[in-house]
């Protein structure tokens, strides 16, 4: 049961992955999410789905806290923290870390889980 659930949760880690991704394209600097309501709502978005994100990773540690551990190229903690900060303080969220975690962070992340899906 344990190896379903975790890849269910995977399949859907990639699934926002893969919305953030499409939701980032057009956006070229970290100002572009917020200097007016569409880029606001594409960082509300993207915050929404690095909170699922966080979220399904917890469900993953909770269901088998040493399978992310074989793949340290990530740092997951982060990635949960992440989840707290925009679940409990999203007053706290920098728009600029948001744009750095998707243009500099969540490609490496992509390729880490797809190739966990493998």
């Amino acid at each position: 049961m344990s190896d379903e659930i975790i890849f269910e949760n995977l399949l859907l880690i990639s699934e926002s992955l893969d919305l953030i991704n499409n939701r980032f394209a057009n956006i070229n600097q970290p100002d572009d999410l917020v200097l007016d309501d569409s880029g606001v709502i594409i960082l509300d978005s993207i915050a929404m789905r690095l909170q699922v994100v966080g979220e399904l990773l917890k469900k993953i540690d909770k269901e088998n806290s040493s399978f992310l551990k074989g793949h340290d190229e990530i740092n997951w903690g982060n990635i949960m923290r992440l989840r707290d900060i925009v679940s409990h303080h999203y007053e706290k969220v920098d728009h600029e870390i948001v744009f750095d975690i998707c243009k500099n962070h969540l490609p490496k992340l992509r390729k880490t889980i797809k190739k966990m899906l493998k």
